[in-house]
Formats: structure tokens, C-alpha cells, sequence
């Protein structure tokens, strides 16, 4: 078992992003209010809902899209600059890294992928495959 750690907060003297005087409001919203995104070479569609393109949650730093791949499809294989974890919400698949290397995902998973880590993914399930991508910094 892992050893608990104690959070130390945010105690920051020097905030790369200062608080500004006046509170600042969440932005509070749904999927279907997110901006759909089609990836070339895949079947599969995601759904910018944090992310500097949708107004309604228009993030700088940060990048959260619901992925959907319905089964037997996939995602081929590419790499990024940015950093990036998929969340496994529902369904199962296999993702694919560089030299082929595979590995079997499932609900519950999350999954890390430090900057140009080549990475792929396919459905090989029978519903569809729901990947919560976080990208930071957002992807174009």
C-alpha cells in the first residue's frame, strides 16, 4: 500500500498567476456544451469542454476533451509536445506506444504520457470506448 502524503496547499509568495483583486466566478457546464473535435485517420470524436477554444470554458493552460471511440475503431499512433493523461471512463481497448509495444486499458485507468510519448488507441471492446483526455498545455 502507498504511504499517505500530507497536501501542502498552494502557499506560493511568488504566483506565476497572480489572484486578481475581485473573485474570480467558476465556469460550470456540460458535454454538450463543449466544442466538437475530429482527429484525422480516426472514427472516433471528442469533445473540447475545457479548452481555449470553447468560450464557455476558455482554459490557457489546460486542455479537457471527451474522447468517444465507438468499437472497432481506433486512434492511430502520434506524438505531441504536451503532456497528457487519458482516463479510462468507460468501455476497453488496447493502446499502442512506440515499437509496437501494447497494452490493455480499461475503465478505471489513467494512463500518463510524458511529452512525445508516441501513443495510439483502439476499441476492441463491444461499447463505446469514453477516454478523458487531459492536456496540458491544450493541444491546437
Amino acid at each position: 500500500m502507498a504511504e499517505i502524503t500530507q497536501f501542502k496547499g498552494y502557499d506560493n509568495p511568488n504566483p506565476v498567476i497572480p489572484k486578481p483583486e475581485i473573485p474570480v466566478e467558476p465556469m460550470i457546464l456540460t458535454v454538450q456544451e463543449g466544442v466538437p473535435v475530429a482527429y484525422p485517420g480516426c472514427h472516433g470524436l471528442g469533445v473540447r469542454v475545457v479548452h481555449p477554444v470553447n468560450p464557455k470554458a476558455p482554459a490557457k493552460n489546460l486542455g479537457l476533451v471527451l474522447f468517444y471511440l465507438p468499437p472497432h475503431t481506433k486512434n492511430p499512433p502520434g506524438s505531441h509536445e504536451t503532456e497528457e493523461t487519458y482516463i479510462i471512463l468507460e468501455g476497453r481497448g488496447v493502446m499502442t506506444f512506440a515499437n509496437g509495444r501494447q497494452e490493455q486499458v480499461e475503465k478505471g485507468m489513467f494512463i500518463y504520457l510524458p511529452p512525445w510519448c508516441e501513443h495510439g488507441i483502439e476499441n476492441t471492446g463491444t461499447e463505446t470506448l469514453v477516454v478523458l483526455i487531459a492536456t496540458s498545455p491544450p493541444n491546437p
